[in-house]
């Protein structure tokens, strides 16, 4: 059997540090190539290209320093050149580049290729909906795209804590191959087919978590971080409900779901941002600069991004804490009044009974 070749598209900190286990998987198992591609964009470090500092020390120093990638991932500065020939491609990149990178990549990967996305984030729609990542690759490069989503901080990963991820694959047999590439001794995979669900989660929960750091920086307490984490976890089930009907409740309770939301609501960037910009008085553009190195921070964008959403359908009433965290990031609400708007929360108001959503 012709053995599988892989490609990492991103080498950002989540990027680098999947690059791990797929590299140590592909260099172990009879089933891939040794060789595995990570398209890197070249910028300079320390006057040299970071390609050559990748390839030369093994080590991604601006995104994941102190780390060591294996020695069989290469990483390649030209989108094209780096996927050109792999069956399977990882997508790891900001959100925002996947239609630009789909169009450059299509008509110039092999007819058979297959996609997973690792990707947190939406994208707006026409006609005030939103479209998913693994949607987008999945119709403009002509591809299957599955999902992995879980409780996964980069850096723990990238130290070898043991932790859980979730894919979520409809097709059988490369759920498979997902499930032999990804999993490790200490990154274990659950595959489930409830692919849409599984990804939402993923995206949802930085919104969340931004709800989280506010709470920290006005130094509210656990209780009322409680509180959020709860009341974020009932208007993601809600919305996956109302938008993407049929989807699994149980999948709300695999690494993608619960445990996700407390993971970033307590470690991660979004968090981390979201106190500093209660404590600093700096705005969300000025603190993604000072204290990311370069990171992308989703949270405040997928909080846009589903306010679009709710707003043209006239459902911001039903999800009060999404709408809050998106107008405090965008100075439309004082941080101040984040617990006003939630204390008439529907989840709270006997007078108007929601049962909970039947998945």
């Amino acid at each position: 059997m012709e053995k599988l070749s892989v490609c990492i598209v991103g080498s950002g900190n989540w990027g680098s540090a999947i690059a791990k286990i797929v590299g140590a998987n592909c260099a172990n198992m009879d089933e891939f190539d040794n060789r595995v591609n990570m398209y890197v964009y070249e910028e300079v470090v320390n006057g040299r290209k970071l390609t050559e500092i990748i390839n030369d020390t093994h080590e991604n120093v601006k995104y994941l320093p102190g780390h060591k990638l294996p020695e069989n991932v290469v990483a390649v500065p030209d989108l094209v050149e780096a996927a050109k020939n792999s069956d399977i491609l990882i997508f790891v990149v900001p959100h925002q580049f996947i239609p630009s990178f789909c169009k450059t990549l299509l008509g110039k990967i092999k007819p058979n290729a297959f996609a997973i996305s690792l990707i947190k984030g939406f994208d707006k729609a026409p006609g005030g909906g939103i479209d998913l990542i693994s949607h987008i690759i999945n119709r403009n490069l002509k591809v299957p795209c599955s999902v992995l989503m879980g409780a996964n901080l980069a850096n723990e990963v990238a130290e070898g804590n043991f932790c859980e991820t979730t894919i979520g694959c409809r097709d059988a047999k490369h759920a498979k191959i997902f499930h032999q590439l990804f999993q490790s001794q200490n990154f274990r995979v659950v595959v489930v087919d409830d692919a849409d669900a599984v990804e939402i989660c993923g995206a949802l929960k930085n919104i969340v978590a931004c709800g989280a750091g506010f709470v920290d920086g006005l130094g509210l307490g656990d209780n009322t971080k409680a509180a959020i984490i709860r009341l974020g976890l009932m208007e993601m089930i809600r919305f996956v409900d109302v938008f993407y009907p049929g989807s699994k409740l149980s999948t709300f309770f695999e690494s993608c779901g619960v445990a996700d939301l407390i993971t970033t609501c307590y470690g991660g960037r979004n968090r981390k941002v979201s106190e500093a910009f209660v404590k600093t008085g700096l705005t969300i553009a000025q603190l993604e600069t000072e204290l990311l190195n370069g990171q992308k921070l989703q949270g405040p964008a997928t909080a846009e991004e589903v306010n679009y959403m709710l707003k043209n359908k006239g459902l911001e009433d039903k999800f009060p804490l999404f709408t809050a965290i998106h107008k405090i990031c965008t100075n439309q609400l004082k941080v101040e009044e984040l617990i006003e708007c939630i204390r008439s929360h529907p989840e709270h108001m006997e007078t108007s009974f929601m049962p909970t959503p039947k998945l």
